[in-house]
């Protein structure tokens, strides 16, 4: 792969997917991108590039796949699920009783450990949301691991991955050595096709939002487009999880974090009620911070 190769991927990913990689980071490529080369009949990943360029529409979309890292396992970093169950679940029951509905973003959701780890946390929840309408869109820029998560179907390493025995026996059945999550789990997610660059006002409002460990291979400007969109996409007392490297300090004021509950913020356009000398939050904000 020649400089001018690596520069050429650089801005294509770059512009594509948000991906923005470093100049050291040409072993990378070569170990992602030679693969899809030999698979299409090519060289190396010279030719590959000079077909891009010659138009090449769908070996142009797989590269960007090949690049897009789909990292995942269930109940990653387990904080941010067992707030979901300890705190938010309880505090938006509470603050859309009147609805009795909650929309979820899983973005970034990949193979689907994570829509369905927020599936399974909304089931465990039992009567609490007995009568309750719940929404779980799972988005991803890969139509590849979108088909995959929608099987539902995992190896036993996978399941292996952050899986509590107690809900793999419950909510899954084994065929082999793959396991598939049931269907009254699957049903509960949506999956939809999107690039995190692009519009996605389309999608709606929504309760809680999942943005985690995709927005690290971003740069700063690009970091904070998206939150700022983001904030657009939230009921005002709404929450956003970020993943464990995450943070919005020093990138937005789109979102503040929550005290004590790490990984968790709220939308920075949530009203505050100013009586006297003293503050009042929303009532979700109240719930969460009362349950830390």
């Amino acid at each position: 792969m020649t400089p001018s190769d690596y520069e050429y991927l650089r801005k294509l990913l770059k512009e594509r997917s948000g991906l923005d990689l470093s100049a050291d980071k040409q072993y990378l490529v070569e170990s992602r991108l030679l693969p899809l080369a030999r698979k299409s009949s090519l060289p190396g990943i010279s030719q590959l590039v000079e077909k891009m360029k010659g138009g090449a529409t769908a070996l142009t979309a797989e590269v960007v796949e090949a690049m897009t890292t789909n990292e995942t396992f269930f109940f990653r970093d387990k904080i941010p699920f067992d707030h979901l169950r300890e705190a938010v679940i309880p505090a938006l029951v509470q603050a859309r009783a009147a609805r009795r509905a909650l929309r979820i973003w899983c973005a970034a959701s990949s193979t689907g450990q994570e829509p369905y780890s927020i599936a399974m946390c909304l089931k465990e929840a039992g009567s609490l949301l007995s009568g309750w309408r719940t929404e779980i869109v799972a988005t991803d820029l890969s139509q590849a691991v979108l088909e995959k998560s929608k099987a539902g179907i995992f190896s036993q390493f996978e399941v292996q991955r952050g899986l509590p025995i107690g809900l793999l026996v419950k909510y899954f059945t084994q065929n082999g050595e793959l396991w598939q999550i049931n269907a009254e789990i699957r049903s509960m997610v949506q999956h939809r096709q999107l690039n995190l660059l692009q519009d996605f006002s389309h999608l709606g409002v929504f309760d809680v939002i999942f943005c985690r460990n995709v927005l690290i291979y971003f740069d700063q400007n690009t970091k904070a487009n998206i939150f700022e969109r983001l904030s657009r996409m939230m009921e005002p007392d709404g929450v956003l999880a970020l993943g464990a490297a995450e943070s919005v300090v020093g990138i937005t004021n789109s979102f503040k974090p929550y005290p004590e509950r790490r990984g968790l913020y709220r939308p920075n356009i949530a009203p505050v009620i100013r009586v006297g000398a003293s503050t009042l939050v929303p009532q979700t904000l109240r719930a969460v911070a009362a349950a830390s």
